[in-house]
Parts: structure tokens; C-alpha cells; sequence
């Protein structure tokens, strides 16, 4: 049962970061995150879902190809109250630029409040 939980929290986190509509993002960010959140990308830390909707913003919906979209690649894995899930990152034409493996916590109330980003492969 948890697992079907995580599963819809991160689907709406991926949701979105492919939602163009900022109003659209915010209910979604709202529904996943927790207000504090601390977000680690491949680009530092922030703190709070507008660190998350800033990174959407500028990141996935500001690269030099265009909008791409963020695509969840396997089950999300869920051993207690941490998840790990696949994605890859695509450009509006459908062509990968980027994969990797997010690592997420939650809290007792289903909220994303800790999101780890670990972008490419490791070698």
C-alpha cells in the first residue's frame, strides 16, 4: 500500500515538472512537497517548493532545446518512509538529454519533504 502511495506523490511531483501552467504546478507541487522541502540538484540546495518550481522553471522548462519532458522510467522503490525511482529527461522532439535516479523521503502524511536528484549514470 505504501508503494501505491509514493507512487502517485512522485507522479505528481513528475506531472509537475512537465506542467507549462503555473497555476497547475503550484496545486501539483502543493499535493507532493512539503512546504520545506530541501531539494538537492546537480545545481546545489534549496529549500521550499518554490526552490522546486524555480528549478522547473529554469531547468526543465528552460533549456536551450525547449520545454523537455520528465518521464518516470521504473516502479518506484519504496523500502519505509524513503523511495527511489528512475526518470529521463526528453526534449520536446522526444529525444533523451538525461537520466537518472531521484531519492525521495516522506512523512508520515504522504508529503515529499527531502528530494534527492542524482542525474546520469554512475561509472
Amino acid at each position: 500500500m505504501e508503494e501505491d502511495l509514493y507512487a502517485r506523490v512522485v507522479d505528481d511531483f513528475v506531472e509537475a515538472a512537465n506542467t507549462v501552467d503555473p497555476e497547475r504546478r503550484t496545486t501539483l507541487l502543493s499535493r507532493a512537497l512539503s512546504a520545506d522541502v530541501v531539494f538537492w540538484n546537480p545545481l546545489g540546495r534549496g529549500v521550499g517548493r518554490e526552490a522546486v518550481n524555480d528549478f522547473i522553471t529554469e531547468v526543465v522548462h528552460g533549456h536551450p532545446e525547449g520545454p523537455g519532458r520528465l518521464i518516470r522510467t521504473t516502479d518506484v522503490d519504496a523500502p519505509g518512509e524513503w523511495a527511489r525511482f528512475g526518470w529521463r529527461y526528453e526534449s520536446p522532439t522526444g529525444e533523451p538529454i538525461l537520466s537518472g535516479t531521484d531519492v525521495v523521503h516522506l512523512t508520515p502524511n504522504g508529503d515529499i519533504d527531502q528530494i534527492i536528484i542524482f542525474a546520469g549514470t554512475l561509472t
